[in-house]
């Protein structure tokens, strides 16, 4: 567990996370926002421990909630915490001594914004990756809960409604996004699927060049033109399932379709 630093007993952070089946990440993750006066977790039910390691921590505040997209879920997540300064991450993510320090002055600074981008080091397994299209990925982690809620349109990939001003903060959020091929290779496909559902709501449609030449255009833009080919045998790795979950996305949105006019 790190040393934490402590907060100012004037500004009060919340640690909000959502999880399922996150038993190899969950204990790194909470220990890296020790610090924080709040640690939320909500549980989708989760069957490989979580849930009865969660019960462990007494400084978190666990419950669990059915899940039945990613932005209702945060949303729900979200109106637990009692405090408005927001930290929201991921169980596969985890906030740096460094980090932590900034996170800390940010909130303290009468001056601060209403929300900001945090920048992230993509984790393949152990090992940094640097480019393969990740090199500039950012999401939106601390907020004012008063400023901030979640796009309700969205089913995945959901993002922050900010009303107010918007910052960046310096230091990098590690993101151990990549744990084995399968693990990897079934989030792309689940997401490829959630994608597929929300364009199907919104009466996006099918065409064979979309299921062929988006998977095509994903893969070389992320190993060529992002440099994906610069990280070696895992910028091949990651730069083809990135382009399955694409192709996943348009598959799964034709058979949306054809159920549809059955």
């Amino acid at each position: 567990m790190q040393k934490s630093t402590k907060l100012s007993t004037s500004t009060k952070l919340s640690v909000v996370i959502i999880t399922y089946n996150e038993i190899e990440y969950i204990e790194e993750c909470i220990d890296s926002v020790i610090f924080a006066h709040e640690i939320i977790v909500v549980d989708s039910y989760s069957n490989d421990g979580t849930w009865e390691y969660l019960q462990s921590r007494p400084e978190v505040k666990a419950q669990q909630h059915a899940f039945e997209n990613f932005t209702k879920q945060k949303s729900y997540a979200l109106s637990q915490a009692t405090n408005d300064w927001i930290y929201f991450f991921d169980a596969d993510e985890r906030v740096t001594p460094e980090l932590q320090k900034e996170i800390i002055q940010t909130i303290n600074d009468p001056n601060s914004f209403d929300a900001y981008w945090n920048y992230r080091s993509f984790m393949f397994k152990n090992q940094r990756l640097y480019f393969s299209g990740w090199q500039t990925d950012k999401v939106y982690r601390l907020f004012r809960k008063s400023r901030c809620e979640f796009v309700n349109d969205r089913i995945v990939h959901e993002t922050l409604q900010v009303n107010g001003s918007e910052g960046k903060l310096k230091e990098k959020l590690l993101h151990y996004s990549y744990k084995n091929y399968q693990d990897y290779k079934g989030k792309m496909i689940r997401y490829g699927q959630l994608k597929a559902k929300q364009a199907h709501l919104k009466g996006k449609k099918w065409s064979i060049f979309k299921q062929y030449l988006r998977p095509a255009w994903k893969f070389f833009n992320h190993y060529l033109l992002r440099m994906g080919i610069l990280d070696g045998k895992k910028g091949v790795i990651i730069s083809y399932l990135n382009a399955l979950g694409v192709y996943e996305r348009f598959r799964e949105q034709r058979a949306l379709e054809l159920k549809a006019k059955s």
